[in-house]
Order: structure tokens, then sequence, then C-alpha cells
């Protein structure tokens, strides 16, 4: 009697774990195929620029102080190619005039335009362990980004 309840719980037991397994796998692969290889912080090598990249189509530049004044975040959009391995970073008018608002006078939206200049255009991107590198399409120029 008791090797039969032995053998029945043995047998849920294994098609629980076998069925926890397979679901984490899917997860996982899941995951690793549909989610966003760009999501996250990273900083710039020459410490003049650092990216949040969010799931949403969201990017936050935070353009580090300068002399007296502080940091300020400018809320930017993107698409992301990832066939292309591609993404194209667009300037928002209403977020940068939020960001000079919120700065208290210390950014201008001048300012602000020409500090973020440099990454509002269309990349090609690869990341290569905690390693960044957007290379500008026109030009051949490269941004290296490192994982925060």
């Amino acid at each position: 009697n008791d090797e039969a309840k032995r053998n029945k719980i043995w047998t849920i037991v294994t098609t629980v774990s076998s069925v926890l397994v397979i679901l984490i796998a899917i997860f996982l692969l899941t995951k690793m195929f549909t989610g966003n290889p760009l999501e996250g912080s990273w900083a710039d090598e020459d410490g003049n620029l650092n990216l949040t990249i969010e799931h949403d189509g969201a990017l936050i530049v935070n353009i580090p102080a300068i002399g007296e004044e502080e940091s300020v975040d400018v809320e930017m959009e993107y698409t992301i190619d990832k066939e292309e391995k591609t993404i194209t970073i667009k300037e928002d008018e209403a977020r940068l005039q939020e960001a000079v608002e919120h700065s208290n006078g210390q950014y201008t939206e001048e300012t602000l335009k020409s500090a973020v200049s440099p990454i509002v255009t269309t990349f090609d991107y690869s990341v290569e362990q905690d390693q960044l590198i957007l290379t500008e399409r026109e030009y051949g120029d490269q941004m290296i980004f490192i994982k925060e």
C-alpha cells in the first residue's frame, strides 16, 4: 500500500516539475527573442551623456552637470528595428521645453538641443557584453556606452 502511494506521489512530483521546467524555458526563450536588447541604463564612455532606454519607446537622456549647473533629463522617443539592428532617436519639442522649465533657468532650449543633437539620428547598434556601440549611418561616427 505504501509503495503505491509513493509511486503516485513521485509521478505527481515529476509531472509538476517537468511542466515548470517547460514553462520557464518558454518564458526565457520568449524574453530572449522578443525583448529589447538595448533596454537599461547606459553611460557614455566620454561622460557626456547617460541614456536610459525603456521598453515603451521612451528614452531619457541625462546631460551631466556642467560647471555650476545641475544635470538635466531630456525625454525623447525611439524606434528600434531588431532585424536591421538600427535605432532611430527623435527629438520631442514638448518634452524638451519641459526639461528647460525644470532646469530653473540653468539651460536654454538651444543649449539642450545642441547637447542632444549628436544622438538625434538613426544608428546601427551593436551590443557586446556590457558595451553598446552606436554607429551613425550617414557618417560612421561611433558612440560607445557602458551598461550601468
